[in-house]
Formats: structure tokens, sequence, C-alpha cells
């Protein structure tokens, strides 16, 4: 079984790709080729960015078992790795920050974005 999980996490991730590509977090190389290619038929476009383990530092707390706040740099690797806390480490799991192309400015209303990208994830699944 693998996992994908599409949230608006932190925003930090439209610095880098804007509000037309989500970014995809994930240490499984096949499913980030899945997601990938159907983005590509779908037209959601998405990127792969870097689930830098280095950054898992920022998480630790003195009060709480993990800490939910990054430091100021690597907002949204921070947020994808905080996620990966609660999914069982053998299990492929991929984090798709879709806070950018999730909101249509000029219609002023949800896009719709990432609902082909998961449906057509889904489909493939059970071929």
């Amino acid at each position: 079984m693998k996992i994908i999980e599409l949230s608006t996490l932190t925003g930090a991730c439209m610095v880098s790709l804007g509000t037309q590509i989500c970014g995809v977090w994930t240490d499984d190389d096949v499913l980030a080729k899945e997601i990938e290619d159907i983005s590509k038929v779908t037209g959601d476009k998405s990127w792969r960015m870097p689930l830098a383990k280095e950054y898992a530092d920022q998480l630790k707390s003195k009060i709480a078992d993990i800490s939910n706040l990054g430091g100021p740099y690597g907002g949204a690797i921070t947020a994808a790795l905080f996620l990966t806390e609660f999914v069982d480490k053998k299990k492929p799991f991929a984090h798709i920050d879709i806070a950018g192309p999730v909101w249509d400015k000029e219609k002023g209303e949800a896009s719709g974005f990432g609902a082909k990208l998961v449906t057509e994830w889904v489909r493939k699944q059970g071929e």
C-alpha cells in the first residue's frame, strides 16, 4: 500500500514554485515517478522537491515529542518531514503541497487542483 497526502500545509512551497505548480516530497522514487507521470496526463503540474533529512533537527522539541515548527528557512521541507513522522517508514509516502495552485485568485474560488491527480493515481493503483 502507498500513501499520498495533499494539503496546504505551509504556503512556503509557493516561494519556490509559485501558484501554478505543487511540490511533491517523497523518499520513494517509484512513487515520485508515478506522480510525475500522472501530473503530465492530468495537467496538475507538480515538481519533486528534496526531502532533506538534515533539516529534521529543526523539529526537535524540549517540551513535546516533536515540534511542528521548523526554522526560518526550508519551511516546506520541514513541513514534509513533520508529516513523515506519522507514517509507517515501510510504506511509500508522498506529501503534495497544493497551497499555490489550490486557489484561483482571478475567480476568487478554489481551483479544484489535485482532484484529477488523486483520482487518476487511485485509478492506476487498481490496474
